[in-house]
């Protein structure tokens, strides 16, 4: 049985968009370790609404002499040498994350893809400087372009902070579990799904014919 597929090349200008946690040692993504990436791919269903399709993560190894920020550590909760984080190289962890990135682009008939982040300033700078660090020559993402599901958030539910965010738009959340690269990558999926469904929800509101005005 043939399931509809509905590709993204023309809803976000050829961009697929790809939300992206990383959890790091620091602020510094040139001296700080990136611990920690997980990647959502959205996509289209049946119903023409972006929802969650496929899901990435990985614990990542420190690369050679890198600064871990004890402060950063406490606030994150990663102990980066623990024996069962079972971390990889920071090239590999790029690759596991970047192929199927790739794929489902191909799918999309999608050029790039555009990283979705919350504040994803400091995601995308973390994920720029590994890709430099790894000598990857074909990142999957748009060197600088982003959404920023802060921005969202504050524009649709006047809240800014993802917990917060979450909370006004009925999205359950554990803050014991928040802090993961993979819990808040697919809380701030499920934020970005919601947002943009509910734009597409309001662009249909505005193509309904009005009722013509009586003359008295």
């Amino acid at each position: 049985m043939e399931t509809s597929f509905i590709p993204l090349e023309k809803r976000f200008r050829g961009y697929l968009p790809v939300v992206i946690d990383i959890e790091t040692a620091g602020f510094n993504p040139k001296k700080n370790a990136l611990l920690e990436i997980a990647a959502v791919i959205v996509e289209l269903n049946a119903e023409h609404n972006l929802a969650i399709t496929e899901r990435y993560s990985t614990h990542v190894m420190p690369f050679k002499n890198a600064e871990l920020d004890a402060a950063a550590l406490k606030f994150n909760g990663i102990d980066p040498f623990h024996p069962f984080r079972m971390a990889i190289e920071e090239k590999a962890a790029l690759e596991l994350i970047f192929n199927p990135i790739k794929e489902a682009m191909k799918r999309n008939k999608c050029t790039k893809a555009i990283l979705v982040g919350h504040n994803p300033a400091f995601d995308i700078s973390f994920l720029n400087a590994a890709i430099h660090r790894t000598q990857i020559k074909r990142s999957p993402f748009h060197p600088f372009s982003t959404f920023d599901t802060a921005t969202l958030g504050g524009l649709a539910y006047r809240q800014t902070v993802l917990a917060k965010v979450a909370h006004a738009a009925g999205i359950h959340w554990e803050n014991d579990k928040a802090h993961s690269a993979l819990y808040d990558a697919e809380k701030t999926a499920e934020l970005f799904c919601m947002i943009i469904n509910r734009w597409k929800h309001l662009e249909t509101l505005d193509d309904q014919p009005t009722s013509p005005s009586i003359e008295l």
